[in-house]
């Protein structure tokens, strides 16, 4: 139980890294590697399937 609950929160802590990071790129960056500023969410939950 203590176990899931440490992997739910870090889970949730890598997730909004992940949305910070590709947020502070332009929309140029973005399109660069292939995304919309839309597509973040998705890219950071791992679920994006481009």
């Amino acid at each position: 139980m203590l176990l899931s609950l440490i992997r739910m929160i870090q889970a949730f802590r890598d997730y909004h890294r992940n949305v910070s990071e590709l947020s502070q790129l332009s929309d140029r960056e973005l399109t660069d590697i292939g995304l919309d500023r839309s597509d973040i969410p998705r890219v950071a939950a791992g679920t994006y399937k481009g």
